[in-house]
């Protein structure tokens, strides 16, 4: 496995030094890697205002260990990973799967230390997003979205911006119709900024129908309630487990628990159960080898009647109709 320390941040400051890391070089707006580390893309662009976007499409020809350190604490990282292989993402020690069909996006906080390890043989298409903390306060204000606490949220002596979460079909849908751009030049920039825009405002107007929890992330809490995320996944063909369970393993009350589980995954432990339960539904639907009724059963629904309305309302088919769709 090779590992490779670099950083990132909200302008073009780190391309030279990531370039380097890699034994790769920076042609244009074009970061070229070593062909036996990986083949494909890796674009960057700064999209103004604050913002730059880094576009990577890659099959990985070894293991990688990538550890990120940003010296400027000034931004915040939307990564959209829809990696198809072994992927994951360490923070203080706990880790836990990026891909299309685990945790598809993250938001972490620039003054958070990360490890990223990817498999040979993985081929990732991704779009990282680094932008500043006041550019997120402009989007807000100017947008008039529903953040009155705006300046609390982004203040790092108040809160840790770390959310792990899924990509709405919406932005799964913008990210796909990118892909089959061809990559470089002037109508592939506009179609790239235009996406990163639609991806920030989408994912901001979400945020804003809900309450955010404004709260400092110790490094005991975060892994404690990464643990606890993976814990679920980890079962996830078993009923959902008490909140009380939850809380006394990560030796919090529940209150906490469930207050801390909320902030960094966006849900409630029940609805962030359910949520994975539904997507490796798809997962397996997508294999072709269980009938509904087998994967109804192997995942614990009451029934086969529950299992689809559960499926239907979160993906607006039936498992039925989405079977068909393949």
């Amino acid at each position: 496995m090779e590992t490779i320390e670099h950083f990132y941040g909200a302008d073009l400051s780190w391309v030279e030094s990531f370039a380097k890391q890699y034994g790769g070089k920076v042609e244009g707006n074009f970061i070229v890697v070593p062909e036996d580390i990986q083949s494909g893309t890796r674009y960057f662009l700064d999209c103004g205002e604050g913002i730059v976007a880094y576009y990577v499409n890659v099959e990985y020809k070894k293991d990688l260990h990538l550890i990120q350190k940003n010296p400027n604490s000034d931004f915040v990282g939307f990564y959209y990973n829809l990696t198809d292989g072994e992927a994951t993402v360490s923070i203080h020690n706990s880790i836990y799967d990026v891909s299309r069909w685990q945790y598809n996006l993250s938001v972490i906080d620039g003054t958070l230390e990360s490890e990223y390890s990817v498999k040979k043989g993985s081929r990732t298409f991704a779009l990282c997003i680094f932008i500043k903390k006041r550019a997120i306060r402009n989007y807000v204000i100017n947008n008039q979205l529903k953040f009155p606490n705006i300046d609390e949220i982004l203040n790092p002596q108040k809160n840790t911006i770390v959310r792990f979460d899924r990509m709405s079909s919406k932005s799964f849908h913008i990210l796909n119709d990118l892909k089959k751009k061809k990559v470089g030049g002037s109508i592939f920039d506009l179609n790239l900024i235009g996406t990163v825009h639609m991806l920030i405002a989408n994912y901001l107007n979400k945020l804003s129908t809900r309450r955010i929890i404004i709260q400092t992330v110790n490094r005991q809490d975060l892994a404690s309630i990464i643990a606890s995320q993976m814990y679920l996944i980890e079962n996830i063909k078993d009923h959902f487990p008490s909140i009380k369970l939850l809380a006394k393993k990560a030796n919090m009350s529940e209150a906490k628990f469930k207050m801390l589980f909320n902030k960094i995954t966006g849900n409630a432990p029940n609805v962030f159960f359910m949520e994975n339960k539904l997507f490796k539904a798809i997962e397996l639907l997508e294999t072709k080898q269980f009938s509904i009724s087998q994967i109804s059963d192997q995942l614990n629904f009451a029934n086969g009647a529950h299992f689809s309305t559960k499926f239907k309302e979160r993906f607006g088919v039936s498992p039925k109709t989405y079977i068909q769709e393949l």
